[in-house]
């Protein structure tokens, strides 16, 4: 059974635009279009191979996830992150996944906080 299409698949087809940072046979990198940081962007599989969200994950989907990460380190570094980002895997409902094709969520270019969304001290 194949998963539904997505705004993502619409993406990696190119029948919606995105600003596309990274893009090879297994990967896709792109700049949110909501972001909640000063550099936000999202890593997502271009075949989803079951991988809606990471609860599906099963081991033959271990070279697709580290590539993921691979990618969104790699971005990080072209954006100039090298003060540190964040990566966030929103799982499920009560995870607030919004789409449901599996994303890597990289935000940074700003102090990040704990727990997220928690003020800073002040300046």
């Amino acid at each position: 059974m194949e998963d539904k299409p997505t705004i993502f698949d619409k993406i990696i087809n190119k029948e919606i635009p995105a600003k596309i940072i990274y893009e090879d046979d297994q990967a896709l990198a792109f700049h949110d279009i909501a972001p909640q940081a000063p550099v936000h962007f999202l890593v997502i599989p271009k075949k989803k191979d079951g991988l809606s969200t990471l609860q599906n994950a099963e081991q033959r989907h271990e070279p697709i996830l580290g590539h993921l990460l691979y990618v969104a380190n790699e971005v990080a570094k072209k954006l100039n992150l090298d003060k540190g980002y964040r990566v966030v895997i929103n799982v499920g409902q009560h995870g607030g996944q919004a789409v449901d094709h599996l994303h890597v969520h990289v935000l940074g270019g700003a102090q990040c906080h704990w727990p997220p969304g928690t003020p800073g001290p002040s300046a």
